[in-house]
């Protein structure tokens, strides 16, 4: 009972509408309605997994998964296994049916990689030749065709010759009576054909009258000649309704005998719709497929940039207002999370948010939440949400509160008490259980409607209770005893919606770690209440209270300090990563560059090298014919230097030899600031003798200069010419491709590849082998952008068609 009241009390069933508004048949919108999460998180996983493959077929798909012709073909199954003869209507739904059921199955089948859908759609037994049959008895209005058997074709050829016949005779009446008749035209009463007649003239045609105008001045006469005739008329047509019928009944006894596979099939194409809406529900919400952590292993809770479904709906569809995320990350000790902060400020949607969250992730859809969504999988999600305050029940506040928490510890007990009976089960079988609670309890206000100090302490026992027997417990409250419950019970933590008292409005920004404080006298003395009263109340509070509050407010404030240099600190990173790409592109495009250049570089030296030969060919051709003179000779000599003049580059200058002064030249010292004479020219160790005045010195060669400023050469010892050694010239070893050589990125994103290869490129030692597959393309011209700006890779290219072809390519790392 508590369960569905939790249902309710998260609206939960406007989620289901909404998410019945995304399904393609009418099963399927019913299926959404009436979505009930799974008592198991096998059961859950599967439904994910579901989910993930439709998003992923619907992403490759042009126009999405079609469910064109798929009915509701429930009821008439029901009614031929009773032997009731089914209308055409319903067996030409029953035929579109199954086209459009096999229609879905050759859609999956084609697609690679969706084991679930796979094997969901195997069982499905479309019957094409009942379709066939039924399409040839059944036209497209749902009425049985000619071709359905000869007798009917034959009745009805009979009739179009009899209603033929009996028009003819009475345009003729209608012709030779004109004057009697009232309108020119042939009209129905029932099956028999009539005429319009004046009533003063109903003697001229004689015959039955089958009605009478309102007014009375027209009378719908069937004139006696054509009485013979009508009534053959009807007993054709008796005979037609009676072979039709019997062509109905011979499709509707097929359709009876093949009745449990049609009810599967039935059941198998709402699955899949039901799958579909939650996929498309979910690519809607901008949401992410959740992954089930278990708390023991020490995963965190992680739920970055959450938003309440509803209110996205209502901000989409109802024009409300922008909905503000919250960031919930808990810590695997933690059991229980206190929330305060004033009214308005968003604790009761944070707890709705959350319970939500759970439960979509039970069903099988996303959650609308930033990558990655990890969160616990609660075999009950329990609530205590709003005033259950009853006139009729003779319930108070507070007497409402402990009503629905008392069922909320006893479906707690309930679950816990069946756990332990499944760990004995498994026990027994040799399998290895732990018994851990996985409740999720939200309660609102709790301990509120009735005396401060009786609520908070009640407010303590039940929490403390909570984190005992539940996996997590969050809380909304007002009792400042509650704050300080972190401080003595490392499960407890405290959270807090931060309230803007510059506007006096909330931000609905959820903060962990800080208690809220209290704002009341803030928003009083704002809103005009006289300083007296304000100061009166504070004197009756104490001073501690007011200490407490600035504590608060410190905390917040350097809160708000790391969030903005966070903030700049990301806007940094995103600086230098744009920078980054930027230096990349200039770098991949100067290297485009030069290649191009060297490419054209390579392709004028080897058309030089072509030309040259060809003309040193002329010239021995030349020689060749008749006999060579020393004059022929010395004129071949000479166009082959004329050739090797225009094709041979000539050598680079050589540098020009710097200053060497020699004995007796005139010289400049310029630390010395003096002009001296060169006595000895400079040894090998670069010194020489000079002598300016009556002084003699030895100086360093780099250390004097001409008269005219010519620096001196530094003298360059003579190495010892080490032994030559004989090389032997290796042949290069040929790339050999190996397990340890191979990576495999097939169905990783572009961003992950670039990790992995950069790693397998920083290891390598030769050429790597990358395998990405064609599939869209994108993974290939990632990798191929990566390794063009790689500073190891050398070159990149795609393997031999032995290696895999354009699905490979091999790179080549220095």
């Amino acid at each position: 009972m508590i369960q569905s009241e939790t249902l309710e009390l998260l609206e939960w069933h406007r989620l289901c509408q909404h998410l019945s508004t995304f399904a393609a048949t009418k099963l399927g919108a019913i299926a959404a309605q009436d979505l009930t999460p799974p008592g198991s998180q096998v059961e859950s996983e599967y439904l994910l997994t579901q989910t993930k493959e439709v998003y992923e077929l619907e992403s490759r798909l042009t126009t999405g998964l079609s469910f064109e012709g798929i009915q509701d073909i429930g009821d008439s199954l029901e009614r031929a296994e009773l032997q009731g003869v089914l209308a055409g209507e319903e067996l030409l739904a029953i035929a579109t049916t199954l086209a459009g059921s096999r229609n879905l199955r050759r859609i999956i089948d084609n697609q690679p990689d969706l084991p679930i859908l796979t094997e969901l759609v195997a069982e499905l037994r479309t019957y094409p030749e009942l379709e066939q049959e039924i399409h040839c008895c059944i036209d497209e209005r749902g009425q049985v065709s000619d071709r359905a058997s000869q007798k009917l074709a034959d009745i009805r050829t009979e009739l179009r010759k009899l209603r033929n016949q009996i028009t003819q005779k009475l345009h003729n009446i209608i012709q030779v009576k004109s004057n009697a008749v009232q309108e020119q035209i042939i009209t129905q009463r029932g099956d028999r054909y009539v005429i319009p007649v004046k009533a003063p003239q109903k003697d001229a045609i004689p015959g039955i009258v089958h009605d009478t105008s309102a007014s009375g001045a027209t009378l719908y006469v069937e004139p006696n000649s054509i009485v013979p005739l009508g009534n053959q008329l009807r007993q054709l047509v008796r005979r037609e309704q009676a072979e039709e019928e019997a062509i109905r009944r011979a499709l509707t006894e097929q359709v009876a005998q093949v009745k449990p596979d049609l009810e599967k099939l039935l059941a198998i194409t709402t699955t899949l719709d039901l799958a579909t809406a939650k996929a498309r529900y979910s690519l809607w919400l901008q949401a992410n497929p959740p992954r089930f952590i278990n708390r023991q292993t020490n995963e965190y809770i992680t739920l970055r940039q959450l938003r309440h479904p509803l209110l996205v709906w209502q901000q989409q569809h109802e024009q409300g207002q922008a909905v503000v995320p919250v960031d919930l990350l808990v810590k695997p000790e933690i059991k229980v999370v206190t929330i305060t902060g004033p009214n308005t400020g968003g604790k009761t949607v944070t707890l709705k948010t959350l319970g939500l969250a759970a439960l979509m992730a039970k069903v099988g859809l996303f959650v609308p939440a930033r990558e990655p969504v990890e969160l616990p999988w609660f075999d009950q999600v329990l609530a205590d949400i709003g005033d259950e305050q009853s006139l009729q029940q003779n319930l108070s506040t507070f007497s409402g509160h402990i009503r629905r928490i008392s069922r909320i510890l006893e479906a707690l007990e309930t679950g816990n008490q069946e756990d332990k009976e499944d760990k004995g089960d498994q026990e027994e079988k040799g399998e290895s259980a732990s018994l851990s609670p996985q409740s999720l309890v939200l309660l609102d206000e709790v301990g509120a409607g009735t005396d401060p100090a009786e609520g908070s302490a009640l407010a303590i026992a039940l929490l403390r209770y909570l984190a005992d027997h539940a996996q997590l417990t969050m809380a909304t409250t007002h009792f400042g005893e509650l704050k300080a419950l972190k401080y003595q019970d490392e499960r407890f933590e405290n959270a807090s919606v931060e309230f803007d008292e510059a506007t006096l409005s909330p931000t609905y920004r959820l903060l962990w770690g800080i208690p809220g404080r209290s704002n009341a006298l803030a928003i009083a003395r704002r809103l005009g209440l006289k300083a007296e009263v304000i100061e009166q109340a504070k004197t009756n509070l104490g001073g501690s209270t007011d200490e407490i509050n600035q504590v608060i407010a410190g905390l917040e404030a350097q809160r708000r300090r790391q969030e903005t240099k966070a903030a700049q600190a990301q806007d940094l990173l995103q600086q230098a990563e744009r920078l980054y790409k930027e230096v990349s592109t200039k770098a991949a495009n100067l290297q485009e560059r030069e290649q191009t250049l060297r490419a054209s570089q390579e392709i004028a030296v080897q058309q030089a090298i072509a030309q040259a030969r060809s003309e040193i060919a002329q010239v021995i051709r030349r020689l060749q014919q008749g006999t060579p003179t020393a004059k022929d000779a010395q004129q071949a000599t000479n166009a082959l230097h004329q050739i090797a003049e225009k094709f041979i580059p000539q050598p680079p200058p050589k540098p020009k030899q710097g200053y060497i002064p020699k004995e007796g030249d005139r010289i400049r010292i310029p630390k010395l600031g003096q002009t001296a004479e060169v006595l000895t020219a400079p040894d090998e160790d670069g010194e020489l003798t000079v002598r300016f005045g009556i002084m003699k010195m030895t100086v360093k060669l780099e250390d004097v200069e001409s008269l005219d400023g010519k620096k001196a050469e530094p003298v360059a010892k003579a190495k010892p010419t080490p032994a030559a050694t004989p090389v032997t010239p290796t042949q290069p070893v040929p790339a050999i491709r190996t397990s340890k050589n191979t990576v495999d990125i097939r169905g990783r994103r572009v961003a992950d590849a670039e990790l992995v290869l950069d790693k397998a490129i920083s290891e390598a030692t030769g050429p790597i082998w990358i395998i990405h597959g064609h599939g869209t393309g994108k993974l290939r011209q990632g990798v191929h952008a990566f390794l063009q700006q790689h500073p190891r890779v050398s070159r990149y290219e795609a393997a031999e068609q032995s290696d895999g072809g354009t699905g490979v390519t091999v790179a080549y790392v220095d």
